[in-house]
Formats: structure tokens, C-alpha cells, sequence
């Protein structure tokens, strides 16, 4: 079909604090709180047809820009700065586009402007994969569509002005195929600070709050057979954490599989390597081995695109998560050695089609994965599930459920309202609504049938508060 085109009338956004039940170490940092944003807009199209759409993420600090030097209140400034310079261009733009005409409008500029407040590619790319959801969400809305139909039918006129390494790809014949499952498979995400052993929690430490404080609780709890597991940088301690992993799970998981995230904590792919070939020649970690997937950005972002990964990169796949800061990385990161990369909503829905669409051209070797950044219950979560789902994925990494309460600080009565619309998706603890997982797996049937970008409920917008202006100040920018 030809694709609409419509002008964005009205942009707002809005917050909530979210306090996480469990710290969350990865990387440089433990998250105990962060903001999430909200974005609401308004489209119109050309003939009079109004419509809302909506979108959700968690605003993390050290994940876009890890820079030591800045606070936690720093990198939340970024995020705002970033949603702002969004909200200013997709806002000023009077002329009428198609959804992902909007988006590609605007990518180049805002990068650009980005840059020169300082925030890196990825802090830049933030806003406008945010508003760009909440496009998505507006525009199945006007059409009665669930994403996944309006996908096939590329009511967004996704196309390849920022990716033409795909021209000459059937992008519409590709997209037409997608076909999303019913449920998809959890993969737990072992932080670096989580208690393993239900034995090894003291009693002292428990929350009690009812739901599972350790790997060995979750798995019992959900039913788990896939993992995410953090590693360090430090080889003794990795290899000391990993053997106690493995003993969990070759009691509890068996058959398993896992990621390894290495979190950006490596200077080269020797040290990457070092790692592996220790895991390869430690006796209690020879099933851990056979398990593993695949590695997930382990080198720095500043050299991890400089360098080919050689023997390792053949030995064992290798993914790039935080260095996917542009449409044109993926390519890049290929002729180095890796062969796959991530899909997060926070990083853009269309730069995760098109990265899938690159995959089918180049072949069965190349690959897409699911990753989360501690997706919240909501708008986020849904809109992530429903991406991975179309995309044909069977399994995503999913954390937010175990480390914050359900919907946090939301009302009880919002909870109620996603819990109604989404019966398979939430189930119900204590009287919050909470995400179900059941024998390892996610149900998507409501969210993937709801008209509208994954959900047929709502914020209660009255409760959020209004995203402050936040000008990052970056002295070496200015």
C-alpha cells in the first residue's frame, strides 16, 4: 500500500521515578532508581483524521554515554536534551511525511545537533526512537491495525535512504513475510550483584516481597532455560562468578542457553578471548560453553568498530549492542568479524527492521537478537515485545519484571486497566499487575492483536509529571 502522510500537530512528555525492588549492576554502575519517559503526540492527516499515539522508555544513566566523568543526573539531562531536540525538529517540520519520512528527515540533523551539545550518536538517536513510537502507535490507531499487520503492509513507507547498502533488496517482499508467534521465550538477566543460591540469601537480606530474590528462585518461578550473564573484565572474578552461575543452572536449567554481555569492559578482542579460552578449559564450565549463543559487545565502543576481532569472532558470535549508534554501523561491524547486532526500541524500531532486512540479504550467518535495558511493564515493554516478536525472534532478554515491583509507582488503577486489556501478558500479584512468564514463556496475543503500536490501554497521563527543559552542558562541546 502507499504509504500516508500526515503532519505531527503536538508533542508532549512526561516522566515517573522508578525505584527498582532489586539493585542492578552492569557495567560501571548499580541502578537503584531512574525516570522513566513518556512521549504522547498528536498526527494529522492531509483529509482532517486526528489521532494519539504514545510511547514509553526507562531513561538509563551509563548505558548511552558511560562516561565516567558525568552523574547519573548528567546522563538523565542527556536523555531529556535528546527527547527535546527531537520534539523541536519533528515539530517545526510542516510538511506533511510518511512515518518513517519524518524519522528519516530528521535522523542526520539531530545527530549532527547532538553532537555539538555533546551527546554522543546513541544518546542523540534516544528522542527521536522514542516520538517515532509514538508515530507508529498513532498511525495503526487511524487505521485500525495491530503493528505487526501495518508492518507487512509498511504503513510507516520504511525504504532504504539510510541504508543503501540494501538497495536492490525486496524490502516490501521482506516485510510482508513477517510473520510474529504467539509467545516468545525469556532470557533472565544475571546482574553482577544477584544472589544465585536460594541457600547462599541470608535471612537478614530477603525482601520477602514474594517474588523471586535469586537466580535459583527465578528459574523456579518461571520456568526458565535461557540466560543473560554479565561478566566483569576480570578474569578471576568472571570465571569465579560464571563457575557459580553454572552450578545453579546445571542443577536447575538443564538443557539451558545463554548470552554472555560483556558490557563494553574490554580494551580488545584479546581480552574477550582470554575469557572464552578460560571458560573452554575449566571443567565446570563445559556445559556453560556448549550453552552459549553467542557474546555480547564485549570491547569498548571507542575501539570496538577500529580493530577485526580475527580468530575470535570465528570461534565464537559476536554481537554489537552499544556501538549501534548509526544506521550504517551494522555493515561496518560485519567486515570486522561480527556477526550480529541488537534490537532495543530505545535505539530505533526502523534501524531494527532494517538490520533484520540486512540479515535476510547477507545470509543464515548474520543474525539479530533481542536485548533489554530494563524494559518497564507498560508502553515499553509491549512496544519491545512486539518489535522481537515481528522480527521473527524466539527468545528477548527481559529484566524490568524481576527488578522492579510490576508497574511501580503507577496507580493501581492504570494497573488494572493493562491487566484487563492484556489478561495473557500480566498476571496478578498481591493486587499489582505483573508479567507473566509461564514454563519460559511470554504470551503475545493480546498486544500483538491490539490496534495501535502493542497496547489497548493507557498511562493515566494525570499522574505523570511534566518533563522538566534540561540543557546538557558539555564543557568540551561548547
Amino acid at each position: 500500500m502507499t504509504a500516508p502522510v500526515f503532519r505531527i500537530r503536538e508533542i508532549a512528555l512526561y516522566e515517573r521515578l522508578v525505584h527498582l525492588r532489586l539493585p542492578f549492576r552492569f557495567g560501571v554502575i548499580t541502578l537503584t532508581e531512574a525516570p522513566q519517559a513518556f512521549v504522547r503526540l498528536r498526527i494529522a492527516l492531509p483529509d482532517g483524521r486526528e489521532a494519539w499515539g504514545s510511547a514509553a522508555e526507562l531513561m538509563v544513566p551509563k548505558w548511552f554515554d558511560k562516561d565516567p566523568a558525568l552523574s547519573n543526573e548528567q546522563n538523565f539531562a542527556q536523555l531529556r536534551q535528546s527527547l527535546q531536540n527531537a520534539v523541536a525538529a519533528y515539530c517545526a517540520d510542516i510538511t506533511p511525511r510518511s512515518a518513517f519520512g519524518h524519522s528519516a528527515m530528521h535522523h542526520r540533523a539531530l545527530v549532527k545537533q547532538g553532537a555539538g551539545q555533546g551527546l554522543n550518536a546513541l544518546v542523540a538517536s534516544y528522542g527521536p526512537a522514542l516520538l517515532d513510537r509514538a508515530v507508529i502507535d498513532a498511525l495503526c490507531r487511524l487505521h485500525g491495525l495491530p503493528f505487526a499487520a501495518a508492518l507487512q503492509q509498511n504503513l510507516f513507507g520504511i525504504d532504504v535512504a539510510l541504508t543503501p547498502d540494501l538497495a536492490g533488496f525486496d524490502l516490501n517482499g521482506f516485510l510482508k513475510l513477517l510473520q510474529p508467534a504467539s509467545q516468545i521465550a525469556a532470557r533472565h538477566t544475571v546482574g553482577m550483584l544477584d544472589a544465585l543460591a536460594e541457600a547462599d540469601l541470608p535471612a537478614a537480606g530477603r525482601l520477602n516481597d514474594g517474588l523471586p530474590e535469586t537466580l535459583e528462585g527465578a528459574i523456579a518461578a518461571y520456568g526458565l532455560r535461557y540466560f543473560k550473564l554479565k561478566v566483569g573484565g576480570n578474569l578471576s572474578d568472571d570465571l569465579s562468578r560464571l563457575k557459580a552461575i553454572a552450578a545453579v543452572l546445571d542443577r536447575h536449567a538443564a538443557p539451558y542457553q545463554a548470552s554472555l554481555d560483556g558490557n563494553e569492559q574490554y580494551d580488545d578482542a584479546d581480552g574477550i578471548a582470554a575469557l572464552w579460552q578460560a571458560m573452554q578449559a575449566e571443567p565446570a564450565l563445559q556445559n556453560l560453553c556448549r550453552s552459549i549463543l553467542y557474546i555480547e559487545q564485549p570491547i569498548r565502543r571507542v575501539s570496538a568498530l577500529s580493530r577485526p576481532l580475527g580468530r575470535f569472532g570465528q570461534d565464537v558470535p559476536v554481537i554489537i549492542d552499544e556501538s549501534d549508534a548509526d544506521y550504517d554501523v551494522f555493515p561496518q561491524a560485519r567486515d570486522l568479524g561480527y556477526r550480529g547486532i541488537s534490537s532495543k526500541t530505545c535505539k530505533g524500531v526502523y534501524r531494527a527492521v532494517l538490520n533484520a532486512a540486512r540479515c535476510k540479504a547477507w545470509g543464515e550467518s548474520y543474525f539479530i537478537t533481542g536485548e533489554d535495558l530494563t524494559c518497564q511493564a507498560g508502553l515499553a515493554l509491549q512496544q519491545d515485545l512486539a518489535l522481537v516478536a515481528v522480527l521473527g525472534l524466539t527468545h528477548v532478554e527481559r529484566n524490568g519484571h524481576h527488578f522492579v515491583d510490576g508497574f511501580g509507582f503507577a496507580p493501581l488503577s492504570e494497573q488494572a486497566a493493562f491487566r484487563a486489556a492484556h489478561p495473557d501478558l500480566y498476571g496478578d500479584h498481591q493486587g499489582r499487575a505483573r508479567l507473566a512468564i509461564r514454563n519460559g514463556q511470554i504470551a503475545l496475543g493480546s498486544l500483538l492483536a491490539a490496534p495501535g503500536f502493542a497496547s489497548a490501554a493507557e498511562p493515566d497521563w494525570a499522574t505523570l509529571a511534566p518533563m522538566p527543559h534540561s540543557a546538557f552542558a558539555n564543557k568540551e562541546a561548547s
